[in-house]
C-alpha cells in the first residue's frame, strides 16, 4: 500500500515550478500543512505528558542525532551539493550529476553509520555532558531515547540528499510533502506506539517519520533518472564530490556553531526546573511555524535560481532575485509577528493548553513565545541571507558571523539566566539572531555596490505601517470578543483568537490594496494564477536558470 502511494502520479510527475513565487507558494502550502501537523504533534505530546521529565528527555535526545545529520548532510546540501549539482545539470552533464549524487549518498551513509555506532556506545557518557543537571534516572531515559533515534539521521540524511536532487530540478511539491510524513510518523508514535511501549514509543515514532520522509521522495528522484550505485571507493577520487567536500567544510563549521547554541541551551535548561527544556522547545516550535512556512520556504525556492545566476555572473538579476525574495518574506513575517505577539496567550492555550499541560506551563510558554517573536523577522531572513552567500560559493562569511553571534548568545545567557531563568535563555536566543541578521545583511551590502536598497526600505516601511494598523485592530477586537464569550472554555479562547486574527488580516489586506503594495500584488497574482492553473506566474525566462 505504501509503495503504491509513493508511486502515485502526483509524486512522480509533478512539474517544475516556473518561478520563485510559484515555487515558494508550493512549498508554503505544503509547509503550512506540515506545520499544522506539527502543532497537533506538540498538542498530543503536551496533553499526554505535560511539561516534565519525559518531554525534557525527549527534547534532549534529539541533540546528538540532529548533530550527526546537520554535520554530515545539511552542510553538504545547502552550501555545496545543490549549487554543484545544479551547475552540472544546467550544462547537460547528467551522467556527472548522477555520479555526484551517488558519491555524496555513499559517503554520507558510510560516515553516518560509523559516527552513529560510536555515539550509540558512548551515549551514557555524552548525555551526562549535555544534561548535567538531570538526575540519574532522567539521564537513563535520555540515553534510551537517543539510542533509538540514532536510526533517524540515516533516513533523514538520505531523504535530504534526494530532496536536494528534487529541488535542483525544481520538483518542490514532493520535496515539500516529505516533512508532512515525518510528522505523521511522530504523531503515530504518540497516539499508538506509546500505548504499547510506554514513553519510548515516541522515539520509535521519530524513526518511523524519518523513514517515511525518505520513502515519499525516492520514487520521484528515480523518475528523474536517479539510480543508486553502491561503490564508496569510486567516489573518493571524483572531482565533483571532492569539490562538494571543500565547499561544505566552512558551512559544516557554521552548523557546528548553531548546534553549539542548542547544546548550550540544553545544558543550562537541565539545571533549571523540570519541564524547562520542554517549554522552551514548545515556544520555539510555535514561533517556527511562520519561520518555516515563509522564511525557509522562500529561501529554498530561490536557492537554485540564485546558484544558477551566480554561476552565469548575472549580477543584476541576482540582486533582483534576492531583493524580491527578501521583501516577500518580510511581507508575511512582520504582520504575523505582531499578531502572534498580541495573541500569544490565546495561541498557547488553543494549541497546548489541555490534559497534563497546566496553567503554569501555559504562562511560561506564552511568555517565551512573546520574546521569540520579537526577533522572528531576523530569524526568517537569515536562511535567505546565508543561502545568498552559498549561491556565490562563499561559505566563510556566514561561518564567521555565526561564530560571532554565538559568542553574543553565550554572553547574554551568562548575564541573564541567573535573574530571568528560562526567559533569560529566550532573550539571549533572540539577541543573537538579531545580531546575526544585521551583520549578514551588512556583509552582503559590502559585497555589492547596489542591493536594491530603496525598494527594500520603501517596502518594509509600508509593510510596517500596514502591520501596525492591523495590530491595533487585533488588540481592539481581542477585548471586544472577550466580553462576548466565556474565556474559561476552549471555544471562547478559540473564537477570540480566530476572530481577532481574522479582523487583523482583513485590515492588513485592505491597507496593502490601498497602498498598492508590490509584494501583496505579486502574491495575489501568484496565488490567483496557481488556483486557475495559469502557465506562468511571473513573466521571465526561467528556462535559462532552471537547468532543465
Amino acid at each position: 500500500m505504501i509503495k503504491k502511494l509513493f508511486n502515485n502520479r502526483l509524486f512522480l510527475n509533478s512539474s517544475p515550478s516556473g518561478s520563485v513565487a510559484s515555487a515558494a507558494l508550493v512549498i508554503t502550502v505544503a509547509g503550512l500543512a506540515s506545520r499544522i501537523l506539527g502543532l497537533f504533534r506538540d498538542h498530543f505530546l503536551a496533553s499526554t505528558f505535560g511539561a516534565g521529565d519525559v518531554l525534557d528527555a525527549y527534547d534532549a535526545a534529539f541533540r546528538i542525532p540532529d548533530l550527526i545529520y546537520n554535520f554530515l548532510i545539511l552542510g553538504a546540501l545547502s552550501a555545496a551539493f545543490i549549487p554543484v549539482f545544479t551547475n552540472l545539470i544546467s550544462q547537460d552533464k547528467d551522467d556527472e550529476a548522477w555520479d555526484l549524487a551517488n558519491g555524496v549518498i555513499n559517503l554520507a551513509v558510510f560516515f553516518i553509520v560509523i559516527v552513529s555506532l560510536v555515539c550509540f556506545v558512548f551515549a551514557p557518557f555524552l548525555m551526562k555532558i549535555i544534561t548535567p543537571g538531570f538526575p540519574p534516572e532522567k539521564i537513563d531515559l535520555v540515553v534510551r531515547f537517543t539510542r533509538i533515534m540514532f536510526l533517524s539521521p540515516l533516513f533523514l540524511g538520505l531523504g535530504g540528499i534526494v530532496g536536494g536532487i528534487l529541488t535542483s530540478y525544481k520538483r518542490f511539491l514532493v520535496y515539500s510533502i516529505a516533512p508532512i510524513f515525518y510528522n505523521i510518523g511522530i504523531i503515530f508514535g504518540v497516539l499508538v506506539l506509546v500505548r504499547f511501549m510506554g514513553p519510548i514509543g515516541i522515539a520509535w515514532g521519530v524513526v518511523l517519520g524519518a523513514f517515511l520522509h525518505l520513502a515519499v521522495q525516492l520514487p520521484a528522484a528515480k523518475n528523474l533518472g536517479f539510480r543508486y550505485i553502491p561503490a564508496v571507493k569510486k567516489y573518493f577520487s571524483n572531482k565533483d564530490v571532492r569539490h562538494v567536500g571543500k565547499l561544505m567544510i566552512p558551512r559544516t563549521l557554521g552548523i557546528a556553531v548553531t548546534q553549539a547554541n542548542l547544546f548550550i541551551i540544553t545544558i543550562f535548561a537541565s539545571t533549571l526546573n523540570a519541564g524547562t527544556l520542554a517549554i522552551f522547545s514548545f515556544a520555539q516550535n510555535l514561533q517556527s511555524v511562520p519561520l518555516g512556512i515563509f522564511g525557509v520556504s522562500f529561501a529554498i525556492a530561490v536557492f537554485p535560481t540564485l546558484s544558477s545566476l551566480a554561476t552565469k555572473d548575472k549580477e543584476e538579476d541576482f540582486i533582483s532575485a534576492f531583493s524580491e525574495t527578501f521583501r516577500q518574506v518580510l511581507f508575511f513575517v512582520i504582520p504575523l509577528s505582531i499578531f502572534m505577539l498580541i495573541l500569544r496567550a490565546q495561541i498557547v492555550r488553543v494549541t497546548l493548553g489541555s490534559g497534563k499541560f497546566d496553567w503554569e506551563d501555559t504562562t511560561l510558554t506564552f511568555e517565551c513565545l512573546g520574546i521569540f517573536v520579537m526577533s522572528l523577522f531576523a530569524q526568517s531572513v537569515i536562511p535567505l541571507l546565508t543561502r545568498t552567500f552559498y549561491a556565490m560559493q562563499n561559505t566563510k562569511t556566514p561561518f564567521y558571523i555565526a561564530i560571532a553571534s554565538e559568542v553574543v548568545n553565550i554572553g547574554a545567557v551568562l548575564l541573564l539566566i541567573g535573574k530571568y531563568n528560562i526567559l533569560g535563555l529566550t532573550i539571549a536566543f533572540s539577541i543573537s539572531n538579531l545580531f546575526q541578521m544585521f551583520f549578514l545583511l551588512f556583509a552582503l551590502r559590502m559585497k555589492f555596490d547596489y542591493l536594491d536598497d530603496k525598494r527594500i526600505v520603501s517596502s518594509i516601511s509600508k509593510i510596517a505601517i500596514a502591520s501596525f494598523l492591523a495590530g491595533v485592530g487585533v488588540q481592539i477586537f481581542k477585548y471586544i470578543v472577550a466580553g462576548l464569550v466565556d474565556m474559561d472554555t476552549f471555544i471562547g479562547v478559540f473564537l477570540q483568537l480566530t476572530v481577532s486574527a481574522g479582523v487583523g488580516l482583513s485590515i492588513f489586506i485592505a491597507i496593502c490594496q490601498i497602498m498598492n503594495l508590490e509584494e501583496y500584488m505579486r502574491f495575489k497574482k501568484s496565488f490567483t494564477a496557481r488556483i486557475f492553473k495559469a502557465k506562468k506566474v511571473i513573466t521571465e525566462d526561467m528556462g535559462e536558470v532552471s537547468g532543465i
